[in-house]
């Protein structure tokens, strides 16, 4: 019955920003506008005239009312913040049709079409790691990084996990999405540029793909060999994981750096802020989840062993203690 509760939950929290934003469409494409007609309240035709106007600050708005305010409230009832992490995936989604579709939108055909096409692939590889890795249930935890800060901050962790978990995630979102609104501002022909951009986010979701399986077959090995009351593996250092200890982060951020180069190739180089911040926030995640591994007694020693050899998140040859590399390659 919980499960059910947050299924409907999470399909119908967006429906506000969803709502607003076809009515908005429905009259702009109008002659005469919705807007205009005598049963309409007179302030409508300077409200769609605003939203034509400044697509970016009105998809903030629509991010800070529907999601930093509306999440933070189901979380704050609910005593879990889980709905984020799930959207995380479902977000830059909705961003790219809102960029897209909205009248102040223009773009070249081919780079349009790549963009979402992609982004759609790379919603459902993580929409699907997300559920296989929650055993495909709706809402059951939250992120552990939010459960240790909910028990750092105690009682004042309903105010500050509207900023922690939701105000940040609106300045990441918004920020690493913005090669999409460049996409959609410019009508710059297709070039050679393009399919780098292309080849740079298909190979991060491929690898980002890969890894996260690789780590999900690990984790479920040892649940099994937990189960059956035989020794676990320390540390997955097998496929890409021998040669990076998170392939997944990495294969994320080149997928971010890939759509960084389509907003770039269109003359927003500026759009480089977003992929900058997450790349800074995935270090800051890396610092925690390793300080995570080596808090385990069974696996420090091993896990030692696997940072001094192994890169961190650039996939490199394997190294020996001693700085030589590992000639069993």
């Amino acid at each position: 019955m919980v499960n059910l509760k947050n299924v409907i939950i999470a399909i119908t929290v967006p429906l506000p920003s969803i709502v607003f934003y076809l009515t908005f469409l429905k009259s702009s494409s109008q002659s005469p506008p919705l807007s205009t007609t005598n049963d309409a309240p007179h302030w409508l035709p300077n409200l769609w005239t605003w939203c034509t106007h400044h697509p970016l600050l009105l998809a903030n708005l629509l991010f800070f009312f529907n999601i930093d305010i509306l999440f933070w409230l189901i979380g704050f009832v609910q005593s879990s913040n889980w709905m984020i992490d799930l959207y995380w995936t479902v977000i830059p989604v909705m961003l790219v049709h809102f960029y897209a579709s909205h009248p102040f939108a223009r773009a070249d055909r081919a780079r349009s079409v790549a963009v979402v096409v992609l982004t759609w692939v790379w919603s459902v590889r993580l929409t699907h790691n997300y559920f296989r890795r929650e055993r495909w249930e709706w809402g059951q935890r939250e992120d552990w990084r939010f459960s240790d800060m909910r028990e750092e901050y105690g009682r004042h962790w309903w105010w500050i996990s509207f900023f922690v978990v939701y105000a940040c995630q609106q300045v990441f979102l918004m920020g690493i999405c913005l090669p999409m609104y460049s996409v959609h501002s410019s009508e710059e022909p297709w070039s050679i540029c393009d399919f780098v951009a292309t080849i740079v986010c298909v190979v991060g979701i491929v690898i980002a793909y890969f890894a996260d399986t690789q780590l999900y077959d690990f984790t479920r090995k040892n649940e099994i060999l937990k189960e059956l009351g035989m020794p676990v593996e320390p540390n997955l250092e097998k496929g890409l994981w021998r040669y990076s200890r998170h392939p997944n982060y990495f294969g994320e951020q080149l997928w971010w750096w890939g759509l960084f180069i389509y907003g770039w190739n269109v003359g927003h180089g500026w759009t480089f802020v977003g992929p900058l911040v997450n790349s800074l926030c995935l270090a800051y995640v890396t610092v925690l989840v390793e300080r995570r591994m080596l808090k385990k007694e069974s696996r420090v020693d091993a896990y030692r062993l696997y940072q001094k050899t192994t890169s961190v998140w650039i996939p490199w040859f394997k190294s020996s203690l001693k700085g030589g590399k590992d000639k069993k390659l």
